[in-house]
């Protein structure tokens, strides 16, 4: 288990962890203060004049008490719904997140925005098929919303449903080409059906677009590395960062590929990242 690092390290190795499912790696010691991210960025799609996500905890903290205020005022604010469960999952209050959806959903059937948020609090709580029903409900087949065609798709990968799954990202592809969150994500499910050289393919598209950013090029290092060019691999997962992350990140990557080999001798399912659903 990896040692205690600063907030700043933890964040930035994170990159590299999360391309293990979380329920079988222990990213953090016991003790090792908590750091959050994008991990509450639960809405899909735009929700207008919504203020930028916070990043440090103390900041999530502060969002959480203001949006929890807001929203326990007037829970049928959709938008304080909305950012008060983004608050929530982002201080690890799964479940509640889901519960305020849930009731805001009740009370403004029609808001798609809302549904899409809902679906992603309910995949982020490993509630998959009530997620899709959610989603369902979160864009028409008119009028396609490609963020909810990627995250039917990352959920269809997480109930193992990888074919159904790739027809939405390619669906979601159709509306915005070489988006890199759909590229990643397609990458990732080609990886789950052990089709390594088109996850490869896919993610060296991904990075190739400006908008690319460090976890798709970690999820490169990563199938990669998985292919067994170790060098290589160490080199795109230190490329983003200081050198004092870099090393961080990459041993984090080989701690995770020397458990991908221990499982692949013992014949067992390897050890894979989630497709992202909050994208």
């Amino acid at each position: 288990m990896p040692l205690c690092r600063s907030p700043r390290s933890l964040r930035s190795a994170r990159l590299i962890a999360s391309a293990a499912l979380a329920a079988v790696l222990a990213l953090t010691a016991a003790g090792c203060s908590k750091t959050t991210g994008g991990s509450g960025d639960d809405v899909t799609g735009s929700i207008g004049s919504a203020p930028p996500a916070p990043r440090s905890e103390a900041e999530w903290r502060r969002s959480l008490d203001v949006w929890g205020d807001r929203y326990k005022r007037n829970p049928n604010d959709a938008e304080a719904a909305m950012n008060y469960a983004r608050a929530l999952r982002a201080t690890d209050q799964r479940a509640q997140a889901v519960a305020v959806l849930e009731q805001a959903s009740i009370r403004n059937p029609n808001n798609m925005q809302l549904s899409g948020a809902y679906g992603r609090a309910l995949a982020d709580a490993g509630q998959y098929a009530q997620a899709l029903n959610a989603f369902s409900r979160a864009h028409t087949p008119d009028n396609p919303d490609w963020r909810i065609l990627n995250a039917q798709g990352a959920v269809l990968d997480q109930m193992g449903r990888h074919d159904d799954a790739q027809k939405h990202y390619t669906s979601a592809l159709k509306i915005m080409p070489d988006e890199p969150s759909i590229l990643s994500n397609l990458a990732l499910s080609y990886v789950l059906i052990k089709d390594l050289k088109r996850a490869e393919e896919t993610l060296r598209r991904a990075v190739n677009q400006p908008s690319a950013g460090p976890k798709v090029r970690q999820n490169l290092a990563l199938v990669v590395g998985l292919q067994g060019r170790f060098g290589e691999a160490e080199k795109i997962a230190a490329a983003d960062l200081p050198p004092s992350e870099a090393e961080a990140n990459v041993g984090y990557l080989r701690q995770m590929l020397a458990q991908q080999g221990d499982w692949k001798k013992k014949g067992s399912k390897p050890i894979l990242q989630k497709p992202d659903s909050n994208t």
